[in-house]
């Protein structure tokens, strides 16, 4: 007899498990890593998430996100092939888009970004990609590795997404010179911290559709400590809530990845504080 395994979703303790026609937000779990580069551990960060999830209360202080629905799906199986697996994720996050739909991609390392990436760059439509970060990630390669983490916004830029960066701290030269070059808009971590929040964060010119990739290294490690390569002096809690409010009222949002988090045996906050964050995002919605 066959094992039917159990529906293990996203907010399931209060939701049960919901009809995916009905369902807005739709939630694929990527938890490929093969580039990490420092700390470890982001193939278990959707589990993490997800469990997380089960301790959120379903109103946000706002509203309740959850009325519109939250389907998630069966976590994708990676194989050794990097091509491959990001064919896989592509092919997930087009059926998604194809039913209307809001994906929500749950990393694993940043790497996993670029299968949206993919999926996006085939509609007719124009996207910007909004990008909160630690690091640039416009590294054409890194350790001789064209899909590594660190260069996954260069990747962006290649299939001819604009792209705008926020709370960056952390660069090489060449990047630097690349953002100059590009003229790729950003506002850095010490830009907000000495000036405070715009009251308009992105360009005019900047598309009227949006995909939002959030590292969570791009908070503070006080915030969110259980991640692969954190840096100091990052975006706090509501100052990262403010910005995506923010941006949320400037743009139209069709979907979103919250990658990078590395859980930590014994340390919840992290897993909890990302979980909080997904579903925050959704009620920009």
């Amino acid at each position: 007899m066959e094992t039917i395994e159990p529906y293990q979703g996203f907010l399931a303790s209060e939701l049960g498990k919901p009809s995916p026609d009905k369902s807005l937000f739709h939630i694929i779990s990527a938890g490929y890593e093969d580039t990490v580069s420092y700390g470890t551990g982001t193939k278990n960060g959707p589990e993490a998430i997800i469990k997380a999830s089960q301790q959120l209360e379903l109103f946000d202080g706002k509203a309740i996100p959850a009325d519109s629905g939250i389907y998630t799906h069966p976590p994708l199986i990676f194989g050794q092939s990097c091509e491959e697996n990001l064919l896989l994720i592509e092919t997930s996050i087009a059926s998604i888009l194809k039913k209307k739909k809001i994906p929500v991609l749950l990393g694993g390392e940043h790497t996993v970004s670029v299968g949206a990436f993919r999926a996006l760059s085939k509609l007719e439509d124009t996207f910007g990609i909004v990008q909160f970060d630690a690091h640039a990630d416009l590294r054409d390669s890194y350790e001789g590795n064209l899909f590594s983490h660190a260069c996954v916004m260069k990747r962006a830029i290649d299939l001819g997404f604009s792209i705008a960066q926020l709370g960056v701290r952390s660069l090489s030269y060449e990047e630097h010179l690349l953002r100059k070059e590009k003229n790729i808009f950003h506002i850095d971590a010490v830009d907000l911290a000495e000036k405070g929040i715009p009251e308009i964060v992105l360009p005019d010119a900047f598309p009227e559709k949006i995909y939002i990739t959030f590292d969570v290294d791009s908070l503070d490690p006080s915030v969110i400590p259980s991640t692969g390569t954190p840096e100091p002096g990052g975006l706090l809690w509501y100052q990262a809530l403010a910005l995506l409010n923010q941006i949320s009222k400037e743009r139209q949002m069709i979907g979103f990845d919250v990658v990078e988090l590395s859980p930590i045996t014994g340390h919840h906050a992290s897993d909890f504080a990302t979980a909080k964050l997904v579903y925050a995002m959704m009620g920009l919605y």
